[in-house]
């Protein structure tokens, strides 16, 4: 999706990835097939270029900082190493003076004998190298606790105490080299399994107050950093009312796909801007809209371990239905094949045919 966004401005775009089927890299202008840490690779990419960004968050970030002694990288290494790890954006949080969950950190066997049972029930994470779900693990004793860490194979990791939640929302901010900073509108989001499975905007649980207090953060989460590019930052609102950090991405986010086609910028338009100096203007949402996340379960519908393709054709006859499939050659459970958004002059009509999508592809109504 970035690639088409750079291609629309005439850019030429090269793909450091090594799948050889990467969907981004059968349509970019050039793919270099090789690991994230492939010196040659890396000297290839940098020869080819004039700047480079980021789509994965678990690119390592010592592989930027070598492409950075060469050319523009954004965002940057050090901004992406904060992200890549629970510890050190926890850190950054609160030194923000944006509010995060209670949690203390757990890298061997002193500090796990002095955990605070207060944190307990919590949520023990690995401290880099998780997302949507993978690495964590829910605790409710010391005993649990212990065997989840051995478990994780020990490695450090975080236990976050687990707080009563209302919602969930995440904001979407982009900013420059300059400084200049542009935001989407705050997205309420549902995650089932810890994957993001619905984004519905304007959100609707969200009060204004609310929504100003969760752009601030974002904004000075952002700004601390010298980020350059797209930053997404996860909230938890919890049944207070209370705003929690949660986590950040340091990249465009599941929960702005639906900018693909309610505002009138995307998300990864933005990306582009921001990395190549061209004026970042302030987004504008022309149309209610809910995105749901299609995973590759939708291909192995009532028990079948025969993919079959999903109702498309059904979907699509629906108003303010818009797919988009990500070229995945084939699916497994779990796996990230897409995403639907629809989009309307209405919230109510826009969950209404959300819904009915749901029921013809099998999804869980919300």
């Amino acid at each position: 999706m970035f690639v088409h966004a750079a291609q629309e401005l005439g850019y030429h775009t090269v793909v450091l990835d090594p799948d050889p089927t990467s969907p981004a890299g059968q349509i970019a202008h050039h793919h270099v097939q090789c690991d994230y840490l492939d010196a040659q690779g890396l000297a290839d990419l940098a020869q080819r270029c004039h700047a480079v960004t980021t789509e994965f968050e678990n690119v390592p970030a010592r592989a930027l900082a070598t492409l950075a002694a060469r050319l523009p990288v954004a965002p940057g290494a050090d901004a992406v190493a904060v992200c890549q790890d629970r510890v050190r954006e926890k850190a950054h949080f609160t030194g923000c003076g944006v509010p995060c969950a209670p949690h203390a950190l757990i890298a061997d066997e002193a500090q796990l004998q002095a955990i605070d049972p207060a944190l307990l029930p919590g949520i023990l994470k690995t401290a880099s190298m998780g997302y949507d779900g993978k690495g964590q693990a829910t605790v409710h004793s010391v005993e649990a606790l212990a065997a989840a860490w051995n478990e994780l194979k020990r490695v450090p990791c975080v236990l976050e105490k687990r707080l009563e939640l209302a919602f969930e929302v995440s904001v979407i901010v982009a900013r420059n080299a300059q400084g200049e900073l542009v935001h989407f509108p705050l997205q309420q989001n549902l995650h089932r399994g810890g994957i993001l499975a619905v984004t519905t905007v304007p959100a609707p649980d969200v009060t204004p107050e609310l929504q100003a207090q969760a752009v601030r953060a974002a904004e000075t989460i952002a700004a601390s950093m010298g980020y350059v590019g797209v930053l997404c930052v996860e909230f938890f609102v919890l049944a207070d009312g209370t705003l929690v950090a949660n986590e950040m991405a340091p990249r465009p986010h599941n929960s702005g796909h639906y900018t693909l086609d309610a505002c009138d910028v995307s998300q990864f338009d933005l990306q582009v801007r921001a990395m190549t100096g061209l004026p970042l203007p302030a987004p504008r949402l022309h149309s209610s809209a809910i995105m749901l996340n299609l995973l590759g379960d939708l291909w192995f519908r009532d028990g079948s371990t025969d993919a079959a393709t999903p109702p498309w054709e059904r979907v699509l006859t629906l108003p303010g239905t818009h797919l988009h499939l990500y070229g995945k050659l084939s699916a497994r459970p779990g796996r990230k094949m897409g995403h639907l958004n629809i989009t309307g002059a209405s919230a109510t009509q826009v969950r209404e045919v959300a819904l009915r999508c749901c029921e013809l592809l099998g999804l869980a109504a919300f």
